[in-house]
């Protein structure tokens, strides 16, 4: 993996560690393939790479094997969060980085350039890996899937693989606000999605909901795709708004959806299912209190984005009024300009090189006194 050559910084120094966090990165991932040849470290090895508390479940179509959560799950992200940050520095380096001398941005668009760009490209391949499991699983032909055989603690190698990467890149978005030299005035803004998302992320995969999850990161996915690339477009030219509207409409209606599918799903399909004991070590925690619990998050959640969204398309209607406002006034004043030159020059006319005046007599010269 070759980077550009960087400036030296002395071992482990705060520099060093900022400017070659995904050479380290490199080593370490490195360092564990290296440990699969060995039949030693193998064991270990593959405790960081592969999902693991697999069991085989023997069903009509033969033995399959499916995954439950655990502690190990740890070391797993752990790997997958190094990933994360190698792969975060390709795309900086080679993709970002080179629009950007294009673009000749000044520092905060250069740093909102770089944010969208990256998660962009994040939910670009999120939304087809969402599609693609909830498909093949039969999530989207089938939405009694969604609640049928509930709890839904034994997962297939696919979905708790998806959750596994999901946590871990969120989880490394944390240490990119110190490589990346975020500004303090952008750490809480960016703090409260990252929180946001790894909260909804874990709720859905420890509290067995990870079908419902899934559908609902793919309508989430689709949103802030769209908005991210509307903010790029935005950057390059800032006239460009129409993406902007487009994304106004798909957040409305994924937050719709997203309440729907949770009422319908928590609400009443759950509720076919209900036990009585509460009991997390065997999954079932299909409680009527757990429910209202979980549907109430939700719709705290849901209502403080869509207030967070009405405050975002007011303040963008009160910009386009000043903006406005400003080219009228611009507008009025360049005419005025005009009518002053129109009204100097109907108050005289030159011919010949002479100025006439309205009657069209030449104005006498006075004579000048010699001293």
């Amino acid at each position: 993996m070759a980077f550009r050559r960087r400036k030296s910084y002395p071992l482990f120094s705060q520099e060093f560690v900022i400017h070659n966090h995904a050479d380290i990165g490199f080593f370490f991932v490195l360092c564990v393939l290296i440990g699969l040849m060995f039949e030693v470290t193998a064991k270990t090895a593959f405790i960081f790479i592969l999902p693991q508390y697999n069991s085989s479940i023997q069903t009509l179509d033969g033995e399959i094997l499916y995954y439950h959560y655990g502690v190990k799950d740890l070391v797993t992200i752990l790997f997958y969060v190094v990933i994360a940050i190698i792969l975060h520095a390709i795309v900086q380096e080679y993709i970002l980085d080179k629009i950007n001398k294009r673009l000749h941005l000044s520092k905060v668009k250069q740093s909102r350039f770089n944010e969208s760009g990256q998660l962009a490209a994040f939910h670009l391949a999120s939304m087809f890996w969402c599609l693609y499991v909830s498909a093949t699983e039969g999530y989207l032909s089938y939405p009694k899937t969604l609640w049928e055989s509930y709890p839904h603690v034994y997962l297939p190698f696919q979905v708790k693989f998806f959750y596994l990467c999901q946590l871990a890149y969120w989880l490394h978005a944390l240490p990119e606000l110190y490589f990346q030299k975020v500004k303090k005035e952008e750490v809480p803004r960016q703090l409260q999605y990252i929180v946001l998302y790894l909260l909804h992320i874990a709720g859905a995969y420890l509290l067995n909901l990870t079908r419902l999850g899934l559908i609902l990161l793919l309508l989430q996915s689709v949103a802030e795709f769209l908005f991210h690339i509307a903010r790029l477009f935005y950057f390059t030219d800032e006239n460009n708004q129409r993406l902007f509207n487009a994304w106004g409409v798909v957040f409305v209606i994924t937050r719709l959806f997203t309440l729907t599918l949770s009422v319908l799903t928590i609400g009443f399909g759950l509720a076919r299912a209900e036990v009585h004991t509460f009991n997390p070590d065997k999954g079932t925690l299909n409680t009527l209190l757990f429910r209202m619990v979980v549907l109430l998050l939700m719709c705290v959640s849901q209502t403080w984005m869509m207030w967070r969204f009405i405050h975002f398309q007011l303040r963008r209607w009160r910009e386009c009024c000043k903006e406005q406002a400003a080219r009228k006034r611009s507008v009025a004043v360049a005419m005025m300009k005009q009518q002053a030159k129109v009204i100097k020059r109907e108050s005289g006319y030159h011919e010949n090189g002479v100025v006439k005046a309205e009657n069209g007599s030449t104005p006498r010269q006075k004579k000048i006194k010699s001293p």
